[in-house]
C-alpha cells in the first residue's frame, strides 16, 4: 500500500565507492529505497584530480581511468544486484569529476528524491561528516541522509 511518505521517495541515490562507510550508507538507503518502493540510482564518481602534461603520465592516466571505470561498473553491479534481489529497479551510472559536484548534479538533472550516503567516522574533535558528505549536505538542493561510519567500524 502507497502512502504519502513513500510516495516522497520514488527514486533515491545511492552514491558508492565501495569504502565501508559508504557500504553502510548503501545499506540504509537500500532499506529505505525498499520501504517505499523507490527506483535506486547507484552512482560511482571517478575522481582524477588535476591533467597531467607529458604524454607519458597521460597514458598512465587512461590506464588509471579505464580501471576506475572497471572498478565503478563492478562496485554499481553489485549495488544493483542486491536492490535487484530485494525487487527493485536499480540504474547503474558512473561519472568523472569532483565527487561532491557529481552527486549533486545528477540528482538535480535526474529529478532524485533523496540522497543516501555514508560518511566516516572523524572522531570526537575532527569534522563530524567526510569531505564529500559535507559538501554534498551543504550544496545539494536534494534532500540528503547520511548515515556516519561508528568508531568501531
Amino acid at each position: 500500500m502507497r502512502t504519502a511518505f513513500n510516495e516522497m521517495y520514488d527514486s533515491i541515490l545511492l552514491p558508492f565507492d565501495g569504502s565501508e562507510e559508504a557500504r553502510e550508507g548503501v545499506d540504509h538507503g537500500l532499506d529505505l529505497a525498499f520501504g517505499c518502493g523507490s527506483t535506486v540510482h547507484g552512482l560511482y564518481v571517478i575522481d582524477l584530480p588535476g591533467a597531467p602534461r607529458t604524454v607519458y603520465i597521460r597514458d598512465d592516466e587512461e590506464e588509471m581511468r579505464r580501471e576506475y571505470h572497471e572498478y565503478g561498473e563492478k562496485v554499481t553491479g553489485e549495488l544493483c544486484d542486491r536492490a535487484t534481489e530485494m525487487g527493485l529497479d536499480c540504474e547503474s551510472i558512473i561519472k568523472t569529476g569532483s565527487p561532491a559536484k557529481e552527486i549533486t548534479d545528477y540528482a538535480e538533472s535526474e529529478g532524485i528524491d533523496a540522497i543516501v550516503l555514508g560518511s566516516a567516522y572523524r572522531g570526537k574533535f575532527r569534522a563530524l561528516l567526510g569531505s564529500t558528505a559535507e559538501r554534498v549536505v551543504r550544496t545539494s538542493e536534494v534532500p540528503v541522509i547520511t548515515v556516519r561510519q561508528t568508531m568501531d567500524g
